[in-house]
């Protein structure tokens, strides 16, 4: 378990450099007094392990830029992968203010060479265009609390093209074209690049109508032979069907043809655990046994 005693720690990422497991978390302290409070002042913290269970803190990995920037409210949850040179690149999630009050996420990166001090590029090198993917609008017009365009899930092309990126995004309409369907719009972004610095922002790899207003945190993975994806939905943020089944939301698991999909996002299963958020898979290097870690929401 990790835990710190001073501060709220949840939506975290993991990533193995063949010798110690890193824990990339975001954390704010508890002298906010308010738990909701957490997220406007997110940091990026930074734990190793050598067995997935006793965890040491290091030197933080990121914090919030200066203003202006993209991030100058918080940084929030990404992922680690290492380039073909090296270099290990994190993509992350950086949240700002607009002239309305309102969130507004996009997505940049950080690189290393050792996994402990990280450089930001400058960024956003991604964020929702309007055509695709909603952007916040102002009542009436608009449809959510906020311009979700964040949690980049990264990884290498299966056949070798370059490198993915799974976005928690949302349609710029609901089921069918349907602008009336205001929740429903939940989907997986994507933006693929050739070389992790420049990327291209794509069509989503789902379709609005699964039932969610939103899916966070993704990660794709293998599970004794089958392809899965993990999502995050609470109960507030699903649609009036998922609802109606009384689910108190949580993490969530579908079945997947490929880490590309096509993805089976409405016959998604809840893990049986409502207490339990952004769960993660990762295999064990010495037991070759998959894991799976959560935190306590």
């Amino acid at each position: 378990m990790f835990k710190l005693p001073e501060a709220w720690v949840w939506d975290f990422w993991l990533v193995d450099d063949g010798e110690q497991y890193h824990l990339f978390f975001l954390y704010a302290s508890r002298a906010l007094r308010d738990p909701h409070a957490r997220h406007y002042r997110a940091s990026i913290g930074h734990a190793v392990s050598h067995d997935l269970v006793k965890w040491e803190r290091v030197t933080d990995a990121l914090v919030r830029s200066d203003a202006p920037a993209f991030d100058d409210l918080a940084t929030w949850t990404g992922s680690v992968v290492r380039h073909p040179d090296g270099r290990w690149f994190m993509f992350y999630t950086g949240a700002r203010l607009n002239e309305h009050g309102a969130n507004v996420q996009s997505i940049g990166y950080a690189v290393s060479t050792d996994l402990y001090v990280w450089d930001k590029a400058p960024g956003p090198v991604l964020s929702a265009d309007g055509v695709v993917y909603e952007k916040w609008a102002p009542a009436p017009e608009g449809n959510w609390h906020d311009e979700a365009f964040r949690d980049p899930w990264v990884f290498a092309d299966p056949d070798g093209d370059g490198w993915h990126m799974l976005i928690t995004a949302r349609s710029v309409a609901g089921p069918d074209g349907d602008p009336s369907d205001r929740v429903d719009r939940g989907v997986v972004g994507h933006a693929w690049s050739a070389d992790l610095e420049t990327w291209e922002l794509r069509e989503p790899l789902s379709e609005p109508g699964t039932g969610f207003g939103q899916l966070e945190v993704f990660q794709t993975h293998g599970v004794d032979g089958r392809q899965v994806l993990l999502f995050n939905c609470l109960a507030g943020d699903a649609s009036d069907r998922v609802k109606a089944t009384g689910t108190e939301g949580g993490v969530w698991i579908a079945s997947a043809e490929s880490p590309l999909g096509p993805y089976d996002i409405a016959g998604a299963q809840r893990i049986d655990d409502p207490e339990l958020y952004v769960g993660k898979f990762i295999d064990d290097r010495e037991t070759g046994e998959t894991k799976f870690l959560a935190f306590r929401n």
